[in-house]
């Protein structure tokens, strides 16, 4: 499929390519790029994938950038310029950035010959991660009118595709969908009283890595103590950790040096690893699409693995009650709206195009909110174009003088280098008195010719002499808002937004439900069917095919029974179900299916006898 896919790229066909996950999207334009003449956009709104493939793109020679808002100004205008007028091969934006007349300028300027689009699904309003900031990709077109789009996703029904197509301005239908079966992997459903007990026997019964989704920060720690005091080596991973802490993790596990790893969604997005074999899920995921992107982490090296989930009886109406919280009033989200730019301290008029720290966990905590009430009031917010969640991101220190420009030169601290250190901000960056400017720290010190480490000592003296307002370098989540704070008397959110967006996740929320409870069809056979493939066929290895096999293998070993009976002597269907013994029901079943294939025959009298 990557072949098919990296054709019809370089014949210019514009191609929506519907690959699962770890199916290896990447090299899909990636190869493209090298062999077209001019510039690849790739869009997309994880910001930890395009700093991986750019750090290894560029140790491999491939010149690339990326931009989003957790860079500074100078830095983007920087990595567009050499976009326009350089020999990037690659650049990779988010979508918010797209918008900005930093990019519109230098767009005229570049050579594109390929637009990319990650995660296209987004693109959608049938999508279950829609994006308002994803419809202005088709604008490209209108600049770059001979480019070819790729659009890639891991997660599309037949409505998200037709809807993808038709937002980027394909001239032609065309979709290469990769078959989302999986046949190394075996699915399965438990419906058990103790999870607990269930999770110990999978880890004790399947060799190799696995990873336990659990959804909360606490359930994990707790998840995990209680598995290392069973004697597994197993480690918890979520938001609420410092970055060092979670690289650390996930890199212990990557090399094996851990065996399980309890996580929350966070933990996944740039995972390499391909001897997982086993992925549980604690508990229901939201939608297919999530739980088939999480179980897909098990088995991408073709061997067999497990994705197992986890359930009680009342799973069910626990995560409907658990969806159903999520779509606070519409009062409520204007309500969350205004807090939230309130904790940002963003003035009513202010704040347009900006991006801000944003600690959810913090901001929940001190307006004792809950983490899904919000990020779903935020996902209604984007959907309106007021303000978009971004991932976790590096976000440059900012700085803003709290004194007056006259009071600096009477400052006496810190000797030559701190007036050699003020002289080079003063001179690098405007408007530093009258609000937070974001700065490189080690731009000031190759200017200055201080090194980092005074640069930055330099600046927290200042900070602790109230000369200026200080935000040192941090990772962590950003808010990006899409226009100027509004007066909440001014917000409009569409009902039939709100209710559309209830009614997409209502909908996922039942094929989920679905999945989880029915005991009759293959699993993956309903994962491949929901995004599309109708001539899906049973995959003989999850817990319901084998079931299925089981019941034929009985099955068989009743019928033959019946046969060395019947072969003896006519016997009546009660005297039958005697001399075999047994599920009485099932032996009724089989008899009845034998009649119906005309191997034995039920008499006038009620006996059967064989059909020679």
């Amino acid at each position: 499929m990557q072949r098919d896919i990296i054709e019809s790229v370089i014949s210019r066909r514009d191609t929506l390519a519907l690959m699962p996950t770890g199916g290896g999207k990447s090299l899909t334009y990636q190869i493209p790029a090298m062999v077209m003449e001019g510039l690849c956009i790739v869009v997309t709104p994880l910001i930890a994938l395009m700093k991986d493939q750019v750090d290894a793109l560029r140790a491999r020679g491939i010149p690339a950038v990326a931009v989003h808002s957790g860079m500074d100004s100078r830095r983007i205008e920087i990595a567009l310029d050499n976009c326009a007028y350089g020999d990037i091969k690659l650049l990779y934006i988010a979508p918010e950035r797209l918008a900005t007349e930093a990019f519109k300028v230098r767009l005229r300027r570049m050579n594109v010959s390929l637009i990319a689009v990650d995660e296209a699904h987004c693109i959608s309003q049938w999508g279950y991660d829609f994006r308002p900031s994803y419809l202005r990709i088709a604008e490209i077109r209108r600049e770059a009118p001979n480019a070819t789009f790729l659009a890639l996703t891991a997660s599309a029904t037949e409505r998200v595709v037709e809807d993808i197509m038709y937002h980027l301005g394909f001239s032609k239908p065309h979709v290469l969908r990769s078959s989302f079966a999986r046949p190394n992997l075996a699915y399965a459903v438990r419906i058990v009283d103790d999870k607990y007990s269930q999770l110990l026997r999978i880890i004790e019964n399947v060799e190799g890595s696995g990873i336990v989704y659990m959804r909360s920060r606490e359930g994990c720690e707790e998840l995990a103590e209680r598995l290392q005091n069973d004697g597994i080596n197993a480690k918890f991973y979520h938001a609420g950790l410092p970055n060092l802490e979670r690289a650390m993790r996930q890199d212990e596990w990557t090399n094996g040096r851990v065996r399980v790893i309890v996580a929350t969604n966070a933990f996944g997005m740039g995972i390499d690893k391909s001897d997982v074999r086993f992925v549980v899920h604690y508990a229901m995921c939201d939608s297919l699409e999530a739980y088939y992107q999480e179980a897909g982490r098990a088995g991408r090296d073709g061997r067999r693995s497990y994705a197992v989930l986890l359930a009680t009886k009342d799973d069910g109406s626990r995560v409907e009650k658990l969806f159903k919280s999520e779509f606070p009033p519409i009062a409520e989200i204007k309500s969350i709206y205004e807090s939230i730019c309130n904790y940002l301290q963003i003035a009513l008029g202010d704040g347009e195009d900006g991006s801000f720290v944003f600690n959810i966990y913090e901001y929940c905590h001190l307006n004792h909110l809950s983490i899904n009430k919000v990020t779903s009031a935020l996902k209604i917010l984007e959907q309106n174009n007021y303000m978009t969640l971004l991932d976790e991101c590096d976000n440059p220190a900012k700085l803003m003088f709290s004194c007056s420009r006259d009071s600096l030169y009477r400052l006496n601290a810190g000797g030559n280098d701190m007036d050699l250190m003020l002289r080079t901000i003063l001179r690098m960056y405007n408007g530093v008195f009258t609000h937070f400017r974001s700065i490189d720290e080690l731009h000031i010190a190759a200017t200055s010719g201080l090194t980092r480490e005074r640069v930055h000592d330099l600046l927290k003296m200042l900070w602790r002499m109230h000369v200026i307002r200080y935000i040192p370098a941090v990772h962590s989540p950003m808010i990006h808002l899409n226009s100027e704070r509004l007066p909440i008397s001014d917000l409009y959110i569409a009902p039939e937004t709100y209710r559309h967006r209830y009614a997409m996740a209502e909908e996922r929320y039942k094929n989920m439900l679905h999945y989880t409870l029915q005991i009759e069809e293959c699993r993956s056979t309903i994962i491949e069917r929901y995004f599309g493939d109708r001539e899906a066929k049973p995959c003989g290895v999850c817990d319901i095919c084998l079931k299925r096999k089981q019941r034929e293998r009985n099955n068989s070993s009743i019928e033959q029974r019946i046969i060395e009976l019947l072969s003896n002597a006519t016997l009546s269907v009660k005297e039958c179900v005697a001399a075999v013994g047994g599920d009485e029901q099932r032996i009724v079943a089989v008899v009845d299916k034998m009649v119906r294939d005309s191997k034995i025959s039920l008499s006038s009298d009620s006996k059967l006898k064989i059909i020679e």
